[in-house]
C-alpha cells in the first residue's frame, strides 16, 4: 500500500470505526519515509519487533469510534502484511545488509588513547586476588 490513509481504510473495513482511529498507528510505521523515501525505510519498523514497539507506544488496545476494542498489535500486523505479504523478523532485514569497512572499524574513545588499566594475570580472577601477581599488575593499553 502506498499511503497510510489506505492502510487506515483497510483497518476500518476490518474492525469498524473511522480512519482517524487508525491513522496515527499507520503513520508511526511509515515515519521512516522522512529519512529514506524508498521501500528500504521499512527495515526500521516493518518487522515483528516493530509491531511490539507500536504496542508499547500506543498501548495494547484502542477503542474505535464504534466503541469496539481493537488490539493494537493486530493493526500493526495488518500494516506489515499489507506492505510485505508476511511479517519478517528484524534479523531477516539485517541479513540483507552487506557489512562495509566503515561499519567494522573501531575507534578509541575520546581521550582514552594510552590509558592503562590493571588486569588480572591470565587465568586469575580479579576478585579473588588480594595482591598483584608476582611482577605487579598486567598493564593493558586501551
Amino acid at each position: 500500500m502506498a499511503h497510510c490513509y489506505y492502510h487506515a481504510l483497510s483497518s476500518v473495513r476490518k474492525w469498524g470505526g473511522t480512519v482517524d482511529d487508525y491513522l496515527p498507528l499507520h503513520q508511526w510505521f511509515d515515519q521512516s519515509k522522512a529519512i529514506l523515501a524508498d521501500p528500504r525505510h521499512r527495515a526500521l519498523r516493518h518487522h515483528a519487533e516493530g509491531i511490539f514497539m507500536l504496542e508499547a507506544t500506543f498501548g495494547e488496545t484502542l477503542v474505535n469510534a464504534d466503541d469496539r476494542v481493537v488490539p493494537v498489535r493486530l493493526v500493526g500486523e495488518q500494516h506489515v502484511r499489507e506492505d510485505l505479504g508476511s511479517i519478517p523478523s528484524f534479523a531477516d532485514w539485517a541479513r540483507l545488509i552487506t557489512p562495509q569497512a566503515w561499519m567494522l572499524r573501531g575507534n578509541p574513545l575520546d581521550g582514552a588513547e594510552g590509558v592503562t588499566i590493571d588486569m588480572p594475570a591470565p587465568g586469575e580472577a580479579g576478585a579473588s586476588r588480594s595482591a598483584p601477581p608476582a611482577g605487579g599488575a598486567v598493564p593493558t593499553v586501551i
